[in-house]
C-alpha cells in the first residue's frame, strides 16, 4: 500500500531525514521518502504488518504533525511566518538602537545610558530579547528536543547559538550586579559593553526573515500542482431524468448526461452523445489548436468547450479523470528522489553533528591559546549559526518540483527526479514506427485509373470494403467519404484470406487484393506492374478489378506526423544518434525512417525482440532513451534507460514509460531533453552555492582571517548569511519556471 500525508513542523531537511530514518526502522514499512520542499511524505507499507495509526503515531513521536482535511482553511505558513517576523522586528530594531546607537553617536534616555547605567542599560536588552525568543519559540522547542534525541537540525544549531549568547549575557548581568554591590567599577566596565544579546535576537529575526522567504518561494514552486488542481470546474449541469441540475462536479455519476455550454470546461471524462464543438485541449497536451469532437468521440475533464452545445455520457469521474491521474503523477515524481538529492541528504545527516563539535573544538581552541570567553563565544555562535544546512537541503527538491511542474505545463510528464537525471545523459534515442513516427493511421495517398473515373473506382472499392474488417479498407471507405461519394451497398462479399475481397457493386463483379489475389482469378494486365513503384515508396498498393479487367490501384501509407523529421532533425543537431526499431519489412522500414531522416535502421524485429534490440544497444556504451506506444513497447520501454511513452490523454501509459508525451509529438522528446539538462545544471548551480557557502563561510567563523590579523564573523552577519544562501538557492531554482519549450 502507498500513501502520501502532509507534514507539519519541519524547518530543515534533517528534518526530512529523521522521519525517513524513524519510519524505515518500523516492520511493514518497505520505504519512506520525505520531500522537504513540497513538504509532504511518500510511504510505502505492508498493510498486514503495520497500520496507518502506527504510521501517524510514530511521526507525531519523532516530533512532526500531519496536516487535517481541514489544513486549507488554516493560515498559510508563511502567513504565519510574516507575523513572527514583524513581531521579532518591533522588539529587535529598538533592541539594536539600544545596544549599537550610541557607538554612531545616537544619544540614549539617562536611564538606560551605558555609561550612567550600565545595568539598566544591559536589562533593557535582556527584556527585548525576551519576546523575540518567544516569537521563535518553536527553534527551541524542536531543536533542544532533537539535540537530547541524538538527532541534531537546524533548529538545534539555532537553539544552542542564541541560547549560548542570551546565558552568557545573564551572566555579564549578574557579574554587574555583583560588581556594583561590592564596588568593583572595573567588573562592571568588563561585561557592560560584552552583551549578545542583540545578536541573538538578531539572529531569530533574520532566520523567520529566510523562513519566510522559503515559504514564499516553496509556494511558488508547486505553482503548477496548484494550478492544475483549479483547472476542473466546480459545479457541473446534469440531466437526470427530466430535470437539469446544477450540481458540485465530485457528485457527478458514473452515467449521467453531462451538459456543457460554450465556454464552460467539461468537469468529467466521458464520450460525446448529442453535438459538435472544437475542444480547448491545451491543459492536457500543450497544444493550442482546438480539436474537433463529434458524437462519439472522447472528452477529458478540465479541458474547455469552445464553440458547440454538447451532451456527453459521463464514464471517469474522481480520481480515475485524466486530470486527477495527472496531478497524482506530477505529485509523485516531486516526491521521488534522484541519486544527486540522495548524496545531499546523506551529507546533510552528518553535516550537523559535524558543525556542532567544530564550534566546540573552535571555542576550546581559541581558549586555549589565550582569547577572552567572549571571544570563543563569538567562534561558537557564529559557526552554529552559518553552518545551517538549509540550502543544501533545498537544492534539489525545489528544482525539481518546479521541472516536473513546467513538464506538465508542456504537456510532458516525468515520473520524477531521477528520471530527469537520467534523461540528461541521454546519447542514443530508439523509436517505435507506427503510431510514434508516424500517424498510426493508414490513409490513401495515391490513386491510379486504368480505363475509369476516380471516383467510380473508389464507389465500387469502397462499396466492398465497406463489408470488410481490415483497417485498410477502412481507409478506403474513409477516402470516398471525404470525397463525399454516395456509397452503395455490395452483395455477395467473400473474404480470401490472405489475398484481398470479392463483391458485386451495381451489378458489376469487385476483385479487391494484392497481385496474389489477381493472379487467382487471371487478371493480367501490364498496368498492375505500377505496384512495385509503390512499394518502393513504403506504400501498400491495392488493386481493384472491376468485371475482370484491372481498373486502378490505390495506395494507401501510414503518414509520417509533421512534426516528427523537425523533431530528429533537433536530436541529431544536439549530437544525439537516432534508431528507429520496427516490425515493418526492409523496404517500408527504410521509406519511413528516410522521410524521418533517421540513419540507423533495424527492421523486421517482432515485439517481444525489441527489448533484446535496446539491450544490444545499451551493451555498447549508449545511454539510451526508448519511444515508443506506451502499450505495444512495453517490454522495451521498460528496458531502456528512460522509457518515454506516447500519450493521448486517456491512455498515458504510466506503467511503462519514465515520461510522456501528452500530445503525441515527438517534439516532446526534445524538450523533455532540454528540461532534464537545465534542470541538472540548476541542481549543480544550487549544490555548488551550498557547498560553496558552507566551505567558505565556516572556516570564516572559526577564526581563520583573524589568524592573519583579519577580523571576526559577527554572528548577526553569520545570520544574515545563512538566511541569504536559503533564499539565493530557492531564486535560482525559480528561474526553471522560465523554461521554454523548443520551437
Amino acid at each position: 500500500m502507498e500513501k502520501s500525508y502532509q507534514i507539519t513542523g519541519m524547518t530543515c531537511s534533517a528534518c526530512a531525514g529523521r522521519i525517513e530514518r524513524t519510519l524505515n526502522k518500523l516492520n511493514g514499512v518497505d520505504k519512506a521518502n520525505v520531500n522537504f520542499a513540497a513538504e509532504k511524505l511518500y510511504v510505502s507499507f505492508d498493510d498486514k504488518n503495520i497500520n496507518e495509526s502506527e504510521i501517524v503515531s510514530a511521526i507525531k513521536k519523532a516530533g512532526y504533525n500531519i496536516a487535517g482535511k481541514n489544513a486549507k482553511s488554516e493560515m498559510p505558513a508563511h502567513k504565519k511566518l510574516l507575523i513572527r517576523f514583524i513581531i521579532s522586528m518591533i522588539f529587535t530594531v529598538p533592541l539594536l538602537i539600544i545596544s549599537m546607537g550610541h557607538m554612531v553617536g545616537m544619544p540614549l534616555p539617562k536611564i538606560i545610558d551605558p555609561m550612567e547605567n550600565p545595568l539598566n542599560f544591559a536589562i533593557i536588552q535582556l527584556a527585548l530579547t525576551i519576546p523575540v525568543m518567544a516569537t521563535g519559540y518553536m527553534f527551541y522547542l524542536k531543536g533542544i528536543k532533537n539535540l537530547f534525541r541524538l538527532s541534531p537540525n537546524m533548529d538545534s544549531l539555532i537553539a544552542v547559538g542564541t541560547l549560548s549568547s542570551v546565558v552568557y549575557g545573564i551572566f555579564a548581568i549578574y557579574r554587574m550586579s555583583y560588581g556594583l554591590g561590592v564596588g568593583n567599577e572595573e567588573l562592571v566596565m568588563k561585561y557592560h559593553m560584552d552583551l549578545y544579546f542583540e545578536s541573538a535576537a538578531v539572529i531569530l529575526t533574520l532566520i523567520t526573515l529566510g523562513k519566510y522567504l522559503e515559504s514564499l518561494s516553496k509556494g511558488k514552486s508547486s505553482q503548477a500542482i496548484k494550478e492544475l488542481m483549479e483547472l476542473s470546474p466546480k459545479i457541473a449541469t446534469v440531466r437526470r431524468g427530466k430535470k437539469e441540475l446544477q450540481v458540485k462536479s465530485e457528485l457527478v455519476q458514473i452515467g449521467d448526461t453531462v451538459i456543457v455550454k460554450p465556454g464552460e470546461k467539461f468537469p468529467v471524462d466521458g464520450t460525446v452523445t448529442l453535438g459538435t464543438t472544437s475542444v480547448d485541449e491545451s491543459m492536457l497536451t500543450g497544444e493550442s489548436m482546438p480539436v474537433t469532437k463529434n458524437v462519439g468521440d472522447k472528452v477529458i475533464g478540465a479541458t474547455v468547450n469552445k464553440n458547440g452545445y454538447i451532451e456527453y455520457t459521463a464514464e471517469k469521474i474522481g480520481e480515475d479523470t485524466a486530470i486527477s491521474q495527472i496531478i497524482k503523477l506530477v505529485e509523485e515524481a516531486q516526491g521521488k528522489k534522484a541519486p544527486i538529492a540522495r548524496l545531499a541528504d546523506v551529507i546533510s545527516a552528518y553535516f550537523v553533528p559535524a558543525v556542532i563539535l567544530l564550534a566546540i573544538i573552535a571555542a576550546v581552541g581559541w581558549k586555549i591559546a589565550g582569547e577572552s570567553n567572549d571571544f570563543c563565544i563569538t567562534i561558537f555562535i557564529s559557526v552554529l549559526v552559518i553552518a545551517c544546512p538549509c540550502a543544501l537541503g533545498l537544492a534539489t527538491p525545489t528544482a525539481i518540483m518546479i521541472a516536473t511542474g513546467q513538464g506538465a505545463k508542456n504537456g510532458i510528464l516525468i515520473k520524477g527526479g531521477e528520471v530527469l537525471e537520467n534523461a540528461h545523459k541521454i546519447n542514443t534515442v530508439v523509436f517505435d514506427k507506427t503510431g510514434t513516427i508516424t500517424e498510426g493511421i493508414p490513409v490513401v495517398t495515391d490513386i491510379k485509373t486504368n480505363g475509369i473515373n476516380e471516383n467510380d473506382l473508389l464507389l465500387y472499392a469502397a462499396a466492398a470494403e465497406k463489408l470488410s474488417e481490415h483497417p485498410l479498407g477502412d481507409s478506403i471507405v474513409k477516402e470516398a467519404n471525404s470525397r463525399n461519394i454516395t456509397i452503395p451497398e455490395a452483395e455477395n462479399f467473400e473474404s480470401i484470406s490472405g489475398m484481398g475481397i470479392k463483391a458485386v457493386v451495381n451489378g458489376k463483379q469487385i476483385i479487391i487484393g494484392n497481385e496474389k489475389m489477381m493472379n487467382e482469378y487471371k487478371i493480367k494486365d501490364d498496368f498492375i506492374s505500377q505496384i512495385t513503384t509503390f512499394a518502393n515508396q513504403g506504400k501498400t498498393a491495392v488493386i481493384c478489378a472491376v468485371d475482370g479487367k484491372a481498373a486502378g490501384i490505390i495506395a494507401i501509407s501510414d503518414q509520417i506526423k509533421e512534426t516528427s523529421r523537425s523533431a530528429v532533425s533537433k536530436l541529431e543537431n544536439k549530437g544525439i544518434n537516432t534508431v528507429m526499431l520496427t516490425g515493418d519489412n526492409k523496404q517500408t522500414a527504410l521509406t519511413i525512417a528516410g522521410y524521418a531522416g533517421i540513419k540507423n535502421v533495424i527492421y523486421e524485429v517482432l515485439p517481444e525482440d525489441k527489448a533484446a534490440e535496446i539491450k544490444k544497444i545499451q551493451e555498447s556504451g549508449k545511454i539510451t532513451a526508448m519511444v515508443g506506444d506506451g502499450i505495444n513497447d512495453a517490454p522495451a520501454l521498460a528496458q531502456s534507460d528512460v522509457g518515454i511513452a506516447i500519450g493521448s490523454g486517456t491512455d498515458i501509459a504510466i506503467e511503462s514509460a519514465d515520461i510522456v508525451l501528452m500530445n503525441g509529438s515527438l517534439e516532446g522528446v526534445n524538450t523533455a531533453i532540454k528540461l532534464s539538462h537545465a534542470t541538472i545544471r540548476n541542481i549543480k548551480q544550487n549544490l555548488f552555492w551550498a557547498f560553496g557557502y558552507n566551505i567558505l563561510g565556516i572556516p570564516i567563523a572559526m577564526g581563520l582571517l583573524h589568524i592573519f590579523g583579519g577580523p571576526l564573523l559577527n554572528p548577526m552577519i553569520a545570520a544574515a548569511a545563512m538566511s541569504l544562501s536559503s533564499v539565493s538557492v530557492l531564486s535560482n531554482a525559480l528561474r526553471l519556471r522560465n523554461f521554454k519549450a523548443d520551437a
